[in-house]
Parts: C-alpha cells; structure tokens; sequence
C-alpha cells in the first residue's frame, strides 16, 4: 500500500516497538553522510590549490558553491517536501547526492567539480529540508531532544570521520576519494530509507511556487559571498564588488517584500515571529559557524593534511560525546534554554583558547572542549525551535534549521578566508569565539518554549 508515492515500510518495521528510532537510524545515514562530506572537502583545498595553481578564494568555492545551493533550495524542497512526501523526497535525495558524490570524484576540471558539487547540493537539500522532520514526527513528544541527539551524534561522527578519513585519502589516494568515499554510504541509505523510514501523514498543499523568492534568496546570499571573497583575495575589480554588495542588500530586502505580498511564499515570515523560531535560528547559524570555522582555518595553519586530520577530529569527537550524553547528565531543571546557554559559552571559551602559538595538544584539547559545548547547544537549540513550529509544516521547519545551518557553515569558511587574508589567525579565532558568544546571547534572550 502507499500513500501518493510513498511505500509503506514491512509490517515487521511498522509494529515494532522501536519502529520510530529504526527511523531515526535510517535518518542518521543521511547525517552522518552531509557532515562526512561537509568536513571532508575543506581537507582538500590544500591539494586543489597546487593541483590547479588557484588561491584559496578560488579554491573555497568547492565548498561555497555547494553551500550556496543547499542554502538556497532548502525552504523550498521542504514545502515540497510537505506536500508530496518527506520519504519520498528523502530517499530520491540520497540517490543524487550519491550519484552526483561520484561525479565530482571524477570531474576533469576545477569548473566541473565546482558544477558537480551544485548537483550534489540538489541532493543534499532533499534529505537536510526534511531530516529534523522525519525524526520528530518518528518519536514521542517527550523523547524528541533525545532522538535529535542521536541524529547530532550521527552528524558528529561524520564530522569526527571527515578529518581523519580526509587528511588519509589526500595524503594516500589523492583527493578526487574524499568525494567517491560517498557512495558505498549512499548505498547504504537508501536502503534503510525504504524500509525504515514512515510514509508521510500530514501534508501542506503546496499551491504556487515562489520561484521568485528562491531566486531572490539565492541571489542575496551568492552575492554576499562573492563580496567576502572579493575581499578575501579571489581577482575581481572594486566596482564589481561594490555591485555586488548592492545586490546582496537590494535581493534580501526584495525577497522579504515578495514573502509578505506572495499567496504562496517560499517562507511565511509568520513562522518566524515567535522569538524562539527566529533567535533560535541565528543562534544555529552562530553555532555552525563556530563548528565548521576550524575546519577551514586548522588545515592552512598545521599544514600537513594527514596530522591536521588527527587533530581536527578532536572537535566533533567533544560534539558527539555532548550530544549522545548532556540530555541524561544534565540536570533536568536547566532546561532547553539553560542548556543552550551553557553550551554556546563553553564553545566560545574553546575558541578562545586556541591561541596562535598553541602545541598540537593544546589545540587538540581547545578544540574538544569547544566540541562539548557544540554538542550541547546545538540539539537544545534545534529542539526549541521545532518545538515552536507546527506539526503540519515540520519540513518547512527543518529547512529553516538545515538553512542556518548551510549559511552559518558558508560563512564559516569564507569569514575564515577573509580573515586569513586581512588579519591573520588571531583575526579567525577572535570571530570563532564572538559567534559563541552571540549564540549564547540568542539563547539567554529567546522565551522560554516548553516541548511538545
């Protein structure tokens, strides 16, 4: 039997007991593949630049291109989503990120690569618009900050993985492995999508698409990018960044006057009045930021990729100790809010102590405490938010968390790359650690929500 397209999971699945955390595991593929991928290819920027004589604000683009078109078809996958089936748009996502994961393993070119990573983007939006959605409409109420969690541990041990797994392949089989390593997980998720994953219950009719509002979002944030790599050393004249900083403020402003006139917007800024929604949002677009950050900076400081790898791993391995534990050692009385606090605070004091002339250990532990305080903000944080949204746009929701998330990881790499060209390392760090702090600061001013 299925709903529309979507096919229903085998009996034995549906009645079990722990049907919805089989489906919060099958969700973890997707998680855990986003993030490998995610950390894995700032590895490689290193090995492109002597490979096609480019800077790194050429180079970033690999990663920037990709940013910008997850960030950019999030919203909209996830009305899509909303309306047509989150299993269907989940499962046909793994399969264009997988296939579009071995294309760019075997692009001939920079151009190519950078083209083939926007397929895998396509992708990618598919299953990150409706992760948080599948996993808290799988779980009970009480249990949803638990099982999201899991799905950061998840992202976390592909974060761990990514910079060990990376730094290995560049130094071993080259870079072009970083992207082909996807495909045998791929496989594997759509796998356990079919049968794991519950067909979609409640749905939003879709009405008109706001094809203007994802092209005014997209512009906005392109634009704002290529100002930051304009700065940041990638050759363009100062009239055309001067241009394009205009159209980054003339697009947003545009994209926020078409969502309040639209029948059918792209994104109902009714969402996000609750402040819990709104704050919560700019505090995972602070958090991610200060998680991918190092990613960037660490392997132009250290060097070489293999040790830089080892090193790296020490953040998302704090992340996945915090978000697998912090829920049960926690006190319950500090609550979603105080947990968020608390986390953003520890994850800036991390930051700040990765000082310049710090050893590799010390780097290591900086980086693990900061990776603690990420683990557990950031479920907290996403929890409140969900919380905040209605159950019949949950996708939307999870896109809008999945789009903070996508912008936070953007600027990560390019504030990193601008701040490595004007003010150096210490320049990097004292923004990785002003993003914790403004993420603590959105934690502390949002209302407190209860969960549902």
């Amino acid at each position: 039997m299925t709903i529309g397209l979507e096919r229903a999971r085998p009996a034995a699945v549906r009645d079990h007991p722990k049907a919805g955390w089989f489906a919060v595991g099958a969700v973890c593929f997707g998680a855990f593949m986003g993030q490998l991928d995610a950390s894995i290819v700032t590895l490689t920027f290193p090995a492109l630049q002597r490979e096609y004589g480019a800077p790194l604000a050429a180079v970033e683009w690999v990663s920037l291109a990709y940013l910008l078109a997850l960030v950019g078809l999030l919203a909209a996958v996830g009305r899509v989503a909303d309306a047509v089936g989150r299993k269907l748009t989940y499962v046909q996502g793994f399969g264009v990120f997988t296939v579009a994961s071995v294309a760019c393993g075997l692009a001939p070119t920079l151009g190519w690569l950078v083209a083939f990573r926007v397929v895998q983007a396509i992708g990618a939006a598919m299953l990150q618009a409706n992760s948080v959605a599948l996993v808290v409409r799988s779980v009970r109420e009480d249990r949803m900050r638990s099982a999201l969690g899991v799905q950061a541990a998840a992202q976390a041990l592909g974060l761990a993985l990514g910079p060990a797994v990376g730094g290995l392949l560049v130094d071993t089989a080259g870079w072009r492995w970083v992207f082909l390593v996807n495909a045998p997980v791929g496989l594997a998720g759509l796998i356990a999508g079919r049968y794991l994953l519950p067909r979609t219950r409640e749905r939003t009719p879709l009405g008109r698409f706001d094809g203007a509002g994802v092209a005014l979002l997209a512009t906005s944030s392109t634009a704002l990018l290529l100002v930051i790599s304009g700065v940041s050393g990638l050759e363009m004249p100062g009239w055309l960044v001067l241009a394009l900083a205009a159209a980054a403020v003339g697009a947003a402003i545009g994209f926020v006057l078409r969502e309040k006139a639209a029948s059918s917007p792209l994104l109902r800024l009714s969402v996000l009045r609750p402040p819990v929604v709104s704050l919560g949002l700019a505090g995972a677009l602070c958090g991610y930021l200060v998680l991918f950050g190092p990613l960037t900076l660490l392997p132009q400081v250290l060097g070489a990729a293999g040790g830089t790898g080892l090193v790296l791993t020490c953040l998302p391995a704090g992340f996945a100790v915090a978000a697998v534990l912090a829920d049960r050692a926690l006190p319950a009385r500090l609550g979603t809010r105080g947990r968020t606090v608390l986390g953003a605070l520890v994850a800036a004091a991390g930051c700040a102590g990765l000082g310049p002339a710090s050893a590799p250990w010390e780097v290591g532990v900086s980086l693990v405490v900061a990776g603690l305080g990420l683990g557990v903000f950031i479920p907290a944080n996403n929890s409140a938010v969900m919380s905040a949204i209605p159950a019949r746009m949950s996708a939307t929701g999870g896109g809008l968390v999945n789009m903070a998330r996508g912008l936070g990881t953007a600027l990560g790499v390019a504030l990193v790359t601008l701040c490595l060209h004007t003010g150096g390392e210490t320049a990097a760090l004292a923004v990785l650690a002003g993003a914790g702090v403004l993420a603590a600061a959105t934690g502390l001013a949002a209302r407190p929500e209860p969960v549902r």
